[in-house]
């Protein structure tokens, strides 16, 4: 059963017809599900509305009835647990029953896509075919953001939808609140004069308002475009240039002055709207949060709902911003149905309860990863998004997490990685009876870990006084111990972190995709992984492998209605990515096991083809090493057409408020360096002096990983460590501390061709 058939109780939806032909593909009968209508005009009373209606797939009418029933008296309906919610909120709210909540009146909308005659576009006002199937989830009707809202709003209206931190103290957005402010931005929107298909670049760090202005952007009918925080003002004149955008929303003077930099750039642009802290200065079109949200107060409901009314689930709705490694970035335009079905879709595979789950928003929304979790996915099952303080990835994090509890929670690699490293410092200062009891518990814990992912379900003796002594105190203090599940993704992890966790009993489920991919296109869940696979496809998507070796590695190409519509303005790009019978190539290598499990063994483009033509995929040789040489923070693999392979290493080093490394070496290589009778507290002390016990460590690491080569090409013949971790800031990783390889090449070319310089006599 999916989501929509299991939320709605009020509104259901069947297609009476024995197959309707859309994109060439049919579209079997049976029930389809709830979809709410458009907009929110003002209709006094729900009870027994019927509506009959047309829906249009791809321009391609059907005749169909939609059938609604109001819920009966007698249904039985299971009221969900209330999530955590403010005690004003208690008492406005008391004593009402959470089935039967508040009305949000509807209007009786056609169901309709705009007309389309390919799968990709590049043109903003142009509707694409959807990858539709004629049964199961890929059959699902399609809807726009603005009906999944109205859906979760209608149903849960007043449970907690955003939590966020002001003086100290959270501020709950109930459901219908944040409808209500969303309603009333799209209004201010329309009235600073935003035009049909142009963007509204959003900068700064999550908040109720940057998902306000996001979706505000939506209902007025515009797009919705990201920007990264650590973006230059070059980057973000770029961004805001390429979507053409007539609004530009920003945190903070810091980023203020970014656009006001370029804004005589930006011929598009008719307003900025600053949403935290006061206006240093006043300037024409320049407005604070509390005075954009009043622009709209003259504009009517019905000016609104006009404009909602002409959404079509087919058309673009949203730009994510590639990065931009190697060029300028691409605007990945996804339309609404993208976004609501892979929303959807997604939920289906995760144990959830309407109304109760929670989640920590930190990622940058700017990303599909976080966007689509804190935002999208959280929609369908009306969960609560608390905030975190945007230092969260300076360390901030942990105590959000304590305080929200959340039952899910998405880290990528590097947050996962750092866990581990405080955890392991602390441990290492433990006296050798906790230590004792930490590594038996442990190991009681990968082995329980291993025999569930396999399906044994063998709980080994001793488990559940591990549990009590040890997992529950982790969790506890991690502030996960209602987290139902652990995601990882958006880059790779090692095996050393993921065991890690699994010896906690905390295993990591791994997820792939993609921006093109809408976000997720395969998932691990807990009764479904295994340890390095990123898990198997969402239902009603598609994964081929395009052209396998002799070990089945092939590229990983993606079919399903979460593939993009194109890149904006980049149809050259736009087809390289997109092959003639619509598949998305992902550029990444991997294989399927017996199991149908995806596991990435490679990037086509990462990987390195040294002088005498071996194709070799860096990560895994990268991944040995630090397993190896824990004291190794990043380690990058060098050797493109080069005669032989080195390695460019950091070692890990504390970091500062601002996120920058430092100088100072970690904890854990501290305590390596005293057990060796190193007095060097810096970096630069151990590459100053070639610090002899932490270079032979780090030697014999690589002689170690070196054995284990299938052939000489494969093996490390030089290093070198750089004075400076790799960081955001300084570049070598991108939002997603995910390692942008050109940039670093780039930056450390001297050091390269040091390695590689030819000793002359």
């Amino acid at each position: 059963m999916s989501c929509f058939s299991l939320i709605s109780g009020k509104f259901k939806m069947s297609i009476q017809e024995d197959s309707v032909l859309s994109n060439g593909v049919a579209v079997g009968d049976g029930d389809t599900e709830s979809i709410p209508s458009q907009t929110d005009q003002t209709v006094s009373d729900l009870t027994d509305l019927k509506t009959y209606s047309t829906v249009i797939l791809n321009g391609e009418a059907t005749t169909a009835e939609l059938r609604a029933t109001s819920t009966s008296e007698d249904q039985e309906t299971e009221a969900p647990v209330k999530p955590p919610r403010s005690p004003e909120l208690e008492e406005k709210t008391e004593g009402l029953p959470p089935e039967e909540p508040k009305a949000v009146p509807l209007s009786s909308g056609i169901a309709t896509l705009a007309p389309a005659d390919q799968l990709w576009s590049v043109s903003r006002n142009e509707a694409v075919q959807l990858r539709m199937e004629g049964s199961g989830q890929a059959s699902e009707t399609p809807i726009t953001i603005h009906q999944m809202f109205l859906e979760t709003v209608e149903h849960y209206g007043d449970y907690s939808a955003l939590m966020s931190k002001e003086e100290g103290q959270w501020v709950t957005l109930t459901w219908r609140q944040y409808y209500e402010q969303c309603r009333a931005a799209a209004k201010s929107f329309l009235k600073l004069g935003l035009e049909r298909y142009h963007g509204v670049g959003i900068l700064g760090f999550n908040s109720p308002e940057w998902f306000i202005s996001d979706i505000g952007c939506i209902l007025a009918g515009g797009l919705a475009a990201g920007i990264y925080t650590t973006n230059s003002p070059e980057a973000c004149q770029y961004v805001a240039a390429n979507c053409e955008a007539n609004v530009l929303v920003v945190e903070n003077q810091k980023q203020l002055e970014k656009i006001l930099q370029v804004k005589d750039q930006l011929p598009h642009l008719k307003a900025i709207v600053q949403y935290k802290g006061e206006l240093q200065q006043k300037l024409p079109n320049l407005y604070t949060w509390s005075e954009f949200m009043k622009l709209g107060e003259e504009v009517s409901d019905e000016q609104l709902n006009a404009v909602i009314d002409s959404l079509r689930a087919n058309e673009c709705c949203t730009l994510i911003y590639t990065s931009g490694t190697t060029g300028n970035p691409k605007g990945v335009m996804l339309s609404h149905d993208n976004l609501t079905w892979t929303a959807r879709t997604a939920s289906t595979l995760v144990d959830f309860t309407y109304g109760v789950e929670v989640l920590v928003s930190y990622l940058p929304l700017s990303h599909v990863a976080a966007q689509m979790i804190d935002m999208w996915l959280t929609m369908v099952f009306a969960g609560t998004v608390y905030f975190a303080d945007p230092d969260a990835l300076k360390g901030s994090l942990g105590t959000t997490l304590k305080e929200a509890r959340p039952t899910y929670f998405m880290g990528v690699p590097r947050v996962w990685e750092k866990m581990q490293e405080k955890m392991r410092a602390i441990g290492a200062k433990a006296s050798p009876m906790r230590k004792r009891v930490a590594d038996w518990a442990k190991s009681i814990g990968l082995q329980y870990s291993y025999s569930a992912m396999n399906g044994e379900n063998v709980v080994p003796w001793g488990f559940m006084l591990a549990n009590n002594l040890v997992f529950k105190k982790v969790r506890a203090a991690l502030g996960l111990d209602r987290c139902k599940i652990c995601f990882t993704g958006a880059a790779p992890i090692t095996k050393d972190t993921l065991e890690y966790f699994m010896s906690l009993n905390m295993p990591l489920m791994e997820l792939y995709g993609m921006s093109e991919s809408s976000g997720p296109h395969t998932v691990s869940i807990n009764d479904s992984y295994r340890i390095s696979s990123c898990g198997k496809v969402m239902p009603g998507c598609k994964t081929k492998l395009e052209n396998p070796d002799a070990d089945g590695n092939g590229e990983i190409c993606f079919w399903g209605r979460n593939v993009f519509m194109g890149y904006l303005n980049m149809a050259d790009k736009t087809t390289e990515a997109l092959d003639d019978d619509g598949w998305l190539h992902s550029g990444d290598l991997g294989k399927n096991d017996q199991y149908e499990f995806l596991y990435i063994t490679g990037r086509i483009k990462e990987l390195i083809i040294t002088a005498g033509g071996e194709n070799i995929p860096p990560v895994p040789i990268e991944d040995a090493l630090k397993a190896e040489v824990p004291i190794i923070s990043n380690s990058m693999l060098i050797g493109d057409k080069l005669k032989f392979l080195s390695m460019l290493l950091t070692l890990k080093c504390v970091v500062d408020d601002n996120g920058d490394p430092t100088d100072e070496l970690s904890p854990e290589v501290l305590d390596f360096c005293q057990q060796q009778g190193v007095t060097a507290t810096k970096v630069s002390e151990i590459i100053a002096n070639k610090e002899p016990a932490v270079y032979k460590a780090i030697q014999e690491g690589v002689e170690r990983i070196n054995a284990k080569a299938t052939s000489n090409a494969m093996k490390v013949q030089k290093w070198v460590i750089a004075e400076t971790d790799f960081s955001i800031v300084g570049g070598e990783l991108g939002p997603t501390m995910k390692l942008r390889r050109p940039i670093v090449v780039k930056k450390y070319q001297e050091k390269i061709n040091e390695m590689y310089a030819v000793n002359k006599p």
